[in-house]
């Protein structure tokens, strides 16, 4: 499968884009399946909603499982899905690398106990030569803004945007009013099951609480250009599998 030349430029503009029924809903829920096992055992690597928080509790809400490739087999399946890697390779303008350092990840928001994910940019923690880096966000089931949809800054991958415009977590600040403008121009599209959503490295996003008495659980991965490599001796510096067609 081949993207148009118009949902390249679409890309290229907005820095993300939106394809409806990628995936098979049988894959859907299969992983779905999957996932809540992990989930409901809390079964490490994870990331907890105190620990994004910064705060001390006893309580663990999973907010995500880390390192789900070597999990299960269907994750694995999704990971190097064969019919996306061709429209990954038109936008990297590149052969697509699976990077297992980051991401890697089934996504939640938990009912009542989930918070808000600030706005940010996904390259704040990695450390490659460049930014041509892609992730690919999979809906699971039903995403809508009360469970906590994505929603992006369109174009705000080609900012360049000052230090001062993040606090000290690097998470994008709402409280000035240089921010304030371009978080006016934020959209959302709700998403199915089966739908994907490619988004740049440095296009802003966030998400908020789920206000819902339902688990949302998406699954969301990243690959690079494979000519763009890994700062050696840093946490981006991890395995990867190249996804060649």
């Amino acid at each position: 499968m081949k993207l148009t030349q118009e949902q390249i430029e679409q890309f290229n503009k907005d820095g993300f884009l939106l394809i409806r029924n990628f995936a098979d809903e049988s894959l859907c829920d299969e992983i779905l399946e999957k996932a809540k096992i992990h989930l409901e055992n809390k079964v490490e690597p994870i990331e907890s909603e105190q620990e994004y928080q910064r705060v001390k509790d006893t309580a663990v809400t999973v907010r995500r499982l880390r390192q789900v490739f070597d999990r299960e087999k269907v994750f694995q399946d999704w990971m190097t899905n064969k019919e996306i890697r061709p429209m990954l390779k038109q936008l990297l303008n590149d052969t697509p690398v699976l990077t297992l350092a980051h991401h890697n990840s089934i996504m939640t928001k938990m009912p009542k106990d989930s918070t808000r994910t600030t706005w940010h940019q996904d390259r704040r923690y990695w450390n490659f030569e460049n930014d041509d880096l892609i992730s690919v966000w999979l809906s699971l089931d039903e995403e809508y803004l009360e469970n906590g949809l994505l929603e992006f800054i369109p174009g705000s991958h080609k900012i360049d945007l000052k230090k001062e415009q993040f606090d000290e977590t690097t998470s994008f600040r709402d409280d000035i009013d240089e921010n304030k403008k371009l978080i006016q121009k934020a959209v959302h599209y709700n998403l199915n099951k089966g739908d994907i959503v490619l988004f740049h490295c440095r296009t802003l996003h966030h998400a908020h609480k789920n206000e819902t008495n339902s688990a949302k659980i998406s699954f969301v991965y990243t690959v690079k250009a494979q000519s763009n490599k890994a700062i050696k001796n840093t946490r981006s510096d991890f395995k990867e599998i190249i996804l060649e067609d």
